[in-house]
């Protein structure tokens, strides 16, 4: 190999070697956290929920609230189902116009549940954006609560009405 095609070589490998760290420190940092809300079993809602300072939220509609909720909860529907209640809320009075009734602090811890847990993920995700740092959804809802065997709310006569065999 020719004399002078080496020292091209070595000056465009000098020059690689200077250039390339300049280029990478360049790139965006990907090590930001975004916020996410977090799944948990009913079990660890009701470990989290025994906590004063957790604000319990369902985003079932009022009809699902009022067949039965769990204890202390604050009713703020996500949407409109009109398989599970017959009335149309207007949009004023879905949670995407009254986040700003959520707690001031950003930092409370916000538990969600629906009656699945498909609606809870939902309003998890659209508190997150809000900026709530601290949001927990109850995977399988309200169903996986009843089904650990713990308490909720109920109106007794739609209980009794829907099922008497348990009388």
């Amino acid at each position: 190999m020719n004399k002078q095609y080496i020292s091209y070589f070595i000056a465009i490998l000098i020059a690689l070697l200077i250039i390339a760290p300049s280029i990478a420190g360049a790139a965006p940092k990907t090590d930001c956290v975004v916020p996410d809300y977090k799944n948990i079993t009913a079990c660890q809602a009701k470990d989290i929920l025994e906590n004063k300072n957790t604000f319990l939220l369902d985003v079932r509609t009022p009809a699902e609230y009022n067949y039965s909720h769990i204890e202390g909860a604050t009713l703020i529907p996500l949407k409109n189902v009109p398989a599970h209640d017959p009335v149309n809320l207007s949009d004023d009075q879905l949670l995407p116009n009254r986040i700003n009734e959520l707690p001031k602090n950003k930092n409370t811890k916000i538990v969600v549940y629906c009656y699945t847990g498909k609606r809870g993920s939902i309003a998890s995700q659209m508190i997150v954006d809000a900026g709530y740092k601290r949001v927990y959804n109850i995977q399988d809802g309200l169903t996986a609560w009843v089904n650990e065997g713990y308490p909720v709310v109920i109106d007794s006569e739609k209980w009794l009405t829907n099922y008497p065999h348990y009388l």
